[in-house]
């Protein structure tokens, strides 16, 4: 037991889209890639590679021995919001493959990846993937990507040498010595760029050779460390399984697992524990997330991806820690650690917010941070289905744009549905985040609009009036006269007012050309019926008359509306506050 070493865990990272599941679909012959919701990966997932697997993809090169069981990789989403998910699978990870398009260079998420492996000191290499889409290269199928590169023509190989350099200009801006893998002589001070196709294959050998080397050269010390002892792990998801119940998708990252074991995990309402009744191990080179066949064994040693069975699980939330534990002791201390772990992920809540639900821990708190950086206020964040309580909790919110669930990749329970709609909530259900997200956001910011749009229409704006004596047509019950718009615009029902600040009646209807309007604009010439005024005793028939605005809409229009008034407009305005503040010099501030 002493000399065996646990199999290294690698970390796979990189911006969405970029081939992180198509290099591990190559790796293991699947096509995971085309069973993701809308082809991106929402969850870690794991897969075993075995070592003979390896050296049959290698057999070109391989030239080395090796004492590692294989590689367990862990594919991590690629989308910004699961930077913290992905701080998971950094955590845990021995070595990392930072996969970047090699014709797209560096983005956001592979900067952001950058970051992680930083934080958390892990070794990594750099698979430049898609040269099959580099102009004029030849691909030749899982060929070790230096055999390809000798049969390329020579524009092709510059063009491959250029992209290369621009990768180990921008690994120098984050602090990093790079080159191409085959020209380092240290691996431990420059990070080796593979060029590779993860569609083709090309590359491919190079890139598991070099992990396996580091993985031995530099790792035994840390590998022979954790194979024995209690066993430690993640719980990646909580999933029902035909002809078994709940069952629980982990990585085991420390120590040995056994069947009967007792083990603590964290739950919604604490810690649980409860005892392993069954290992279940995924066929090697199968992603855990989309196998079908299973093998019983009776234990496991780290690291592993696994299906464990278990009673008394229900309330496991994914993305928590467990571990077997053999007395009160060493219980007490895991709720201390995990106490201070839940505590770092911060769900605090607002009285007023939406109601987030989501199905593992990881994609959680990956909403609750893109929620928080996009100041969208949050009332409730579980893990969970959604339920009629999670209506009810959203239509409390006073504000409808606040009366919103946001599901991603559960179920909405039934009938739940009539429930938010008698309830007035709306639910936004998606199984890919970054949609879930852009939706949700773009509709609410459409509502904001709306509801500004919908306000400054309601909304009495300036306008200023010329009354014409020339056309007369009734002097009273309404008074009926002709009128230029000098500024703004008038509609019916609006007070008038005098330059003295003394009342001129209401417009009642507006006419031009024989036809009634409902609006009259700037430079307009019309006929207005004005109601509670006669002309030749309350107006002359030649004033210029103001609408008059109430105070809170004019408080309105100079914090927010101001500026997209016309000249004359503003004018009309700075005339009608002056109207005002003759008796009331605060008016309107």
């Amino acid at each position: 037991m002493k000399n065996k070493l646990r199999t290294p865990i690698v970390s796979v990272l990189g911006h969405v889209d970029h081939g992180k599941t198509t290099l591990l679909d190559k790796i293991r012959k699947t096509r995971v890639v085309l069973k993701e919701a809308g082809g991106i990966t929402q969850h870690i997932g794991a897969t075993e590679i075995p070592l003979n697997i390896i050296k049959e993809i290698c057999k070109e090169i391989w030239n080395v021995k090796v004492n590692i069981p294989g590689l367990l990789f862990i594919d991590t989403p690629g989308h910004k919001a699961f930077t913290n998910l992905r701080r998971r699978g950094g955590a845990l990870a021995d070595l990392a493959v930072l996969i970047v398009d090699i014709n797209e260079g560096f983005k956001p998420q592979t900067e952001e990846a950058i970051s992680i492996l930083r934080t958390f000191k892990t070794p990594f290499v750099v698979a430049a993937n898609k040269i099959d889409k580099i102009p004029g290269w030849q691909s030749n199928e899982n060929m070790p990507f230096i055999k390809s590169f000798q049969l390329q023509d020579d524009i092709a190989k510059q063009r491959l040498e250029n992209k290369i350099y621009e990768l180990i200009g921008e690994l120098y801006k984050h602090g990093f010595s790079a080159d191409r893998f085959d020209r380092i002589r240290d691996f431990t001070k420059t990070v080796a760029i593979i060029p590779i196709s993860a569609l083709k294959g090309e590359g491919i050998p190079e890139l598991l050779m070099i992990l396996v080397g580091l993985a031995q050269k530099y790792l035994e010390k840390s590998l022979r460390l954790h194979v024995e002892g209690r066993a430690k792990g993640t719980i990646l998801e909580v999933k029902e399984e035909k002809g078994l119940g709940l069952t629980c998708d982990a990585i085991i990252y420390d120590g040995t697992l056994k069947v009967g074991d007792k083990i603590a995990i964290g739950g919604i309402d604490g810690v649980i524990v409860t005892h392993v009744k069954g290992i279940l191990k995924p066929r090697p080179a199968r992603e855990m997330r989309v196998e079908s066949k299973f093998k019983a064994v009776n234990e496991i040693t780290a690291a592993a991806g696994v299906k464990l069975v278990a009673p008394n699980i229900e309330n496991v939330l994914a993305g928590s820690e467990f571990e077997a534990i053999e007395n009160d002791e060493q219980l007490k201390e895991f709720e201390e650690r995990l106490k201070k772990e839940y505590q770092e992920i911060t769900i605090q809540t607002d009285e007023e917010g939406v109601v987030i639900k989501t199905d593992t821990l990881g994609s959680l708190e990956a909403i609750i941070n893109e929620f928080r950086e996009n100041k969208i206020p949050i009332k409730k964040a579980e893990v969970g289905d959604v339920d009629k309580k999670d209506v009810v909790d959203a239509s409390a919110n006073r504000d409808e744009i606040n009366r919103v669930v946001i599901a991603f990749n559960v179920k909405v329970l039934p009938n739940v549905e009539r429930e938010a709609e008698k309830y007035g909530v709306r639910i936004f259900l998606d199984q890919i985040i970054y949609s879930l997200l852009d939706n949700y956001i773009k509709w609410r910011e459409e509502e904001k609009k709306l509801r500004e749009k919908q306000k400054i229409e309601s909304l009495i704006k300036p306008a200023k009036i010329k009354l014409l004596k020339d056309f007369i047509f009734r002097r009273s019950k309404p008074a009926v006269i002709g009128i230029k718009v000098l500024a703004g615009e008038i509609k019916k029902d609006l007070k008038l007012i005098k330059q003295d600040g003394s009342q001129a009646g209401v417009i009642r209807s507006m006419q031009k050309s024989g036809e009634n309007i409902s609006i009259a604009t700037e430079g307009d010439e019309l006929a207005i019926a004005i109601d509670g005024v006669v002309i030749g005793r309350h107006l002359s028939g030649d004033e210029v008359l103001y609408v008059d605005i109430p105070e809170r809409h004019a408080r309105i229009i100079i914090r927010d509306l101001i500026d997209s008034l016309s000249e004359k407009a503003k004018k009309a305005f700075n005339e009608f506050l002056e109207i005002k503040r003759r008796e009331n010099p605060l008016w309107g501030k």
